[in-house]
């Protein structure tokens, strides 16, 4: 791994630990983040945080980030909810270090190449099986990006901090207006924890896509730590677990709404940590209902 990647600015940033601390997020919350490990099978973070306190007793370590075999009875159902059948990435880089430095430039440029690739590639072919009438799946485009420096987090930024924050970028028009579409992905600068639910990055997840009524986004963290690089480089890690995020809220913009699977989670989460090239890029593999497997 290229040591220069995780460094954007000369300090140096420890790498978290991977733990197996208990999840605690807000009951009836839908399984919607990248996991430091392959998705457990339970309906809802607040039954993850449960079954993971009896796994500790057992001293099983569920954040090995080593995947395992997807579960015989994985399968995706439609609830009637919104999908997004062209999604539009516009990426905002949250944060003084963006840009500060050629590697920080280097890697917001190569997160916007993979957007542009991703959206028009196979993966979304791939996608097209999830399309039901009224709102069919297909190629999407990448639409813009900004490096946002005001009111930059120090040390942690909460899921509520940020849904504040995105809207009242959206008022100000400093990004554009959302649409149907519309997918706004939110790279947070090293260094910067973030929080869901009572949950952290790179303690419990890699990053996550949530709503705020129909407008959509996601929001990733830097990987500092081994359960969210997983062996892989910072651009590649970043881009696998966008990947993951990125088909999971075109499938399921509303987690939970959209496909979901009671048991397993999303299209993501039932192939966590399996991993395929396509256009050039690292992507994680997603669950396919016509195959029944990931692929």
């Amino acid at each position: 791994m290229n040591k220069s990647e995780l460094i954007m600015k000369s300090r140096s940033l420890k790498p978290a630990k991977a733990a197996t601390a208990t999840l605690k997020f807000a009951p009836g919350e839908h399984i919607r983040v990248a996991p430091l490990h392959p998705a457990k099978p339970n309906k809802s973070i607040d039954e993850i945080s449960r079954s993971r306190r009896a796994a500790d007793e057992d001293d099983n370590d569920l954040f090995s980030g080593t995947p395992h075999a997807a579960p015989a009875n994985a399968h995706l159902t439609y609830n009637n909810g919104p999908l997004i059948p062209n999604c539009q990435i516009y990426t905002i880089f949250w944060g003084k270090q963006w840009g500060a430095t050629p590697v920080s430039t280097a890697l917001i440029n190569k997160l916007n190449a993979f957007f542009k690739a991703i959206l028009v590639s196979p993966l979304m072919d791939q996608m097209h099986e999830y399309s039901v009438p009224g709102q069919t799946i297909g190629h999407g485009k990448f639409i813009g990006t900004k490096k946002i420096t005001a009111n930059a987090p120090v040390g942690s930024i909460t899921d509520s901090a940020i849904q504040t924050q995105l809207k009242a970028w959206i008022r100000a028009g400093i990004v554009p207006k959302p649409n149907k579409n519309t997918l706004y992905f939110i790279y947070l600068e090293p260094g910067i924890v973030s929080i869901m639910g009572g949950s952290k990055s790179c303690q419990s997840y890699c990053g996550y896509h949530n709503h705020i009524v129909k407008t959509y986004y996601a929001v990733m963290p830097y990987p500092t730590c081994s359960g969210c690089l997983g062996g892989l480089s910072v651009t590649d890690a970043l881009t696998a677990t966008s990947s993951h995020e990125l088909c999971e809220a075109i499938t399921d913009p509303i987690p939970g709404s959209g496909w979901y699977d009671n048991v397993n989670g999303e299209i993501g989460d039932i192939c966590a940590w399996t991993f395929k090239t396509v256009a050039g890029y690292k992507v994680q593999l997603e669950w396919s209902n016509a195959a029944n497997s990931c692929i």
